[in-house]
C-alpha cells in the first residue's frame, strides 16, 4: 500500500480497538462492548490507512431476508472530502445483496444517501439524561426466557422484517418488559447496558401511552440513572421522556431505500431505536 492509500478490509474484531478510538472522536458513546454486538449481528468493511489505523466504518445488519440496517458509518475527519464515504457505501450495498435498506442519516451524510436512491421516511430524536424518580407503571411485567418466541412474532410483524438475531443479542445482555392481555404479549420494551449508561429499546407498542408504560416500567427502578430511548418523532412521546429527564440531545433523519422489487415495508408502531437498536 503507497503512503497515503487507503485501503477496505472486511470488518474483524481486530479492528474493534481502532473503531472505538474513531467513534469516540465523533463524542459517540459507544464501548468496545457495544461496538461487539454490532459486529456480531453484522457484516462490515473497514478503512485502514497507510500506518493500519481505522479511517472509516461501515456495518450491515441483515434481518433476514426481509431488510437490512446500515449502520456505524463514520470516516476519519482527516480523510473527508476524498470518496471515501462513498466506497464505504458501495462495500455496504454489495454486502446487502437485494435487500431492502434503511439507516439514520446526519445533515452531512443525506446528500450522498439521497444520490444512492435513499429517501426521507420519518425523523428520529435521541433523548438522554438522568431519570427522574418514577412511580412504577401499571400492566408491565418482566418477561422471561418463554417470552421470547412470542415477543419475535410480535416484532417481525410490527417492523416489517425478522429480527430475531437481535432480540436473542438482546436477551443475552438485557432484559425485556411486556404488556399482555388476555395471556397474549400486545406490546414489548428491551433495555441493555450501552455507552454511559444503559439504552432502551426497540419499544414496539400500540400506543403512546403503552410506549410510555414500557419505558417507565424500566426507568421506575433506576432513578438517578444515566438512560437513553431514540424514538420515531411520530411516536408522540417526546415530551414525556423531556419531563422525566431524558433531554433531546440531537437525532438525525430516517432513510429506506427500497429494493428493486420491494413492496411497501410495514413501518413500527412504535420504535424506539437503540442508536438504530446498535448504535
Amino acid at each position: 500500500m503507497q503512503q497515503g492509500e487507503i485501503e477496505l478490509r472486511d470488518f474483524g474484531p481486530d479492528h474493534i480497538e481502532g473503531a472505538v478510538a474513531l467513534s469516540r472522536q465523533e463524542n459517540w458513546p459507544h464501548r468496545p462492548q457495544d461496538w461487539q454486538m454490532a459486529l456480531q449481528l453484522s457484516s462490515g468493511t473497514v478503512a485502514l490507512d497507510d500506518q493500519g489505523r481505522v479511517t472509516g466504518t461501515i456495518l450491515v445488519t441483515p434481518y433476514g431476508a426481509d431488510c437490512a440496517m446500515i449502520n456505524m458509518v463514520i470516516v476519519d475527519r482527516n480523510v473527508r472530502g476524498k470518496g471515501l464515504g462513498r466506497r464505504l457505501m458501495d462495500q455496504a450495498l454489495a454486502l446487502a445483496g437485494d435487500r431492502p435498506l434503511r439507516l439514520v442519516a446526519t445533515t452531512d451524510g443525506m446528500p450522498l444517501y439521497e444520490k444512492l436512491g435513499f429517501v426521507p421516511s420519518g425523523t428520529i430524536r435521541q433523548h438522554q439524561g438522568s431519570v427522574a424518580k418514577l412511580g412504577a407503571p401499571g400492566g408491565v411485567e418482566a418477561a422471561g426466557t418463554d417470552d421470547l418466541p412470542e415477543i419475535k412474532t410480535l416484532d417481525r410483524d410490527a417492523y416489517g422484517a425478522d429480527r430475531e438475531a437481535l432480540i436473542d443479542a438482546l436477551a443475552e445482555r438485557g432484559q425485556f418488559a411486556v404488556i399482555r392481555r388476555n395471556g397474549a404479549i400486545e406490546a414489548y420494551a428491551a433495555i441493555r447496558p450501552f455507552g454511559r449508561g444503559e439504552v432502551i429499546g426497540p419499544v414496539i407498542a400500540g400506543s403512546a401511552e403503552e410506549a410510555r408504560a414500557l419505558i417507565g416500567f424500566f426507568a421506575a427502578t433506576r432513578p438517578g440513572a444515566f438512560l437513553r430511548v431514540d424514538t420515531d418523532s411520530r411516536a408522540g412521546i417526546a415530551g414525556w421522556l423531556t419531563e422525566i429527564g431524558l433531554a433531546h440531545v440531537g437525532g438525525g433523519v430516517a432513510m429506506d431505500r427500497p429494493s428493486r422489487t420491494d413492496a411497501e415495508q410495514a413501518r413500527p408502531r412504535v420504535y424506539a431505536l437503540a442508536n438504530q437498536a446498535l448504535g
